[in-house]
């Protein structure tokens, strides 16, 4: 499917949007689930990952396909590997078969998994034959994407001896250790993180306890992108968030703050004002000064910050990418690529990522989406600016459904 987008004849003066719950905390939720009956789950994500993990958990015996849904595979390999008489393929596209699986599948290993890769050393498909993970001690490095460390924690309490784990050296990503955690401690398991070791307590049985899933932060990243673009005095509502949220991508109200925007929570809502105009800032020589961001704890809003910062005219270095090189597709080049297309200047390395300032947006462009869900997405806020043509548009589904809907809610004007 591949759309036209432009953006509303009018600034947007307030609208209301509601989006479903986080993908990283359903996927989790549903492994504990999984793990422990009793617990109840309300308002769970409808993205397709989501989907697939619910189909893949009700598997024992034959093949799991998971499609592009790189948490469903990290988790599931976990999942699959510690219950006793399971026997599963575990399989996904092409792109997931490129993608590297081998530090969990060591792990896993040393624990005393039987895990047989069917195809690449150290990439899917997996034939994973579940028994009782006895050992109770691992080391990974700590650099890794969080998710091969999060796979190992949602099973560690259903071990018979509980999990340490020892991270070896510098660890990214750790809002998304923390969410699992703290997932954890809601069913009643016992948990430390100190230093660079984690402890996860063994317990049978949990409670019963329902957990009501907060809405996504990544999917919200798309309209602080739509308001920092927008005309001052926009103004949007967004439910359901709260300031203590246990999602990484909670850092877009400090962020959004270069851009003008302003974050305000009332209830369960988020509130997203555009305050002024924003240019890049000035040295003393007369130079533009670059944004500079680290987001090694959130890449998952990389693509949509250089997007606003390109749809501004502001320059950017955003630094700690190394894992998007191995997501849906390698999103450092896909970005480079793609924005180069609409006029920018862009260099990228193998973690970095950097936007020169100014350039001309060109119009009528169309946009490759990789089979990623966030490059469609990413892009679709400069319909503010240009117009513009997103191929392959309905990969969206694979986190966000309802996207394009809720775009024209705001006055976007989307064809076929």
């Amino acid at each position: 499917m591949k759309l036209h987008l432009s953006g509303p004849p009018t600034s947007i003066l307030s609208s209301k949007i509601k989006i479903t719950g986080s993908k990283s905390e359903s996927n989790r939720l549903l492994i504990l689930q999984a793990l422990y009956p009793d617990l109840r789950i309300e308002n769970l994500s409808n993205a397709d990952d989501v989907k697939v993990m619910r189909n893949g958990l009700r598997i024992s015996k034959g093949e799991v396909d998971i499609h592009h849904a790189g948490t469903a595979m990290r988790f599931l390999t976990a999942y699959f590997a510690s219950r006793e008489g399971t026997d599963i393929v575990l399989t996904g596209s092409s792109r997931m078969q490129e993608r590297p699986i081998k530090v969990l599948v060591d792990a896993l290993r040393k624990l005393g998994a039987d895990i047989q890769y069917l195809r690449n050393e150290g990439y899917p498909p997996l034939h994973i034959k579940g028994r009782q993970l006895t050992l109770e001690q691992v080391s990974l490095p700590a650099n890794i994407s969080s998710q091969f460390i999060s796979a190992l924690l949602l099973i560690a309490a259903s071990l018979p001896n509980g999990l340490v784990i020892e991270l070896l050296g510098e660890i990214t990503s750790v809002p998304y250790i923390n969410m699992t955690l703290s997932l954890l401690e809601t069913l009643g398991i016992q948990t430390t993180f100190i230093g660079n070791t984690i402890e996860v307590h063994s317990m049978k049985t949990a409670k019963p306890t329902k957990v009501v899933v907060e809405s996504d932060w990544s999917s919200v990243s798309y309209f602080y992108s739509i308001v920092a673009l927008s005309d001052p005095g926009t103004q949007l509502e967004i439910s359901s968030y709260t300031a203590d949220s246990l999602q990484g991508d909670r850092i877009l109200a400090q962020i959004y703050t270069h851009f003008g925007v302003e974050t305000a929570f009332k209830g369960k809502a988020l509130h997203l004002f555009k305050r002024s105009e924003v240019t890049g800032k000035i040295d003393k020589n007369g130079a533009e000064q670059l944004l500079s961001l680290n987001l090694a704890d959130a890449p998952d809003i990389a693509q949509t910050i250089v997007v606003t910062c390109f749809g501004l005219g502001i320059g950017c270095h955003l630094s700690g990418l190394h894992t998007l090189k191995i997501k849906e597709t390698d999103r450092l080049e896909a970005l480079k690529n793609e924005l180069t297309k609409l006029g920018a200047n862009v260099m990228v390395s193998e973690k970095d990522l950097t936007l020169a300032a100014g350039g001309c947006i060109k119009k009528e462009v169309t946009i490759e989406t990789y089979n990623d869900h966030r490059m469609a997405m990413a892009f679709a806020p400069l319909a503010m600016k240009t117009t513009l043509f997103i191929n392959d548009a309905g990969v969206v589904s694979k986190s966000y459904p309802d996207f394009w809907n809720d775009l024209k809610t705001l006055n976007f004007e989307i064809s076929s």
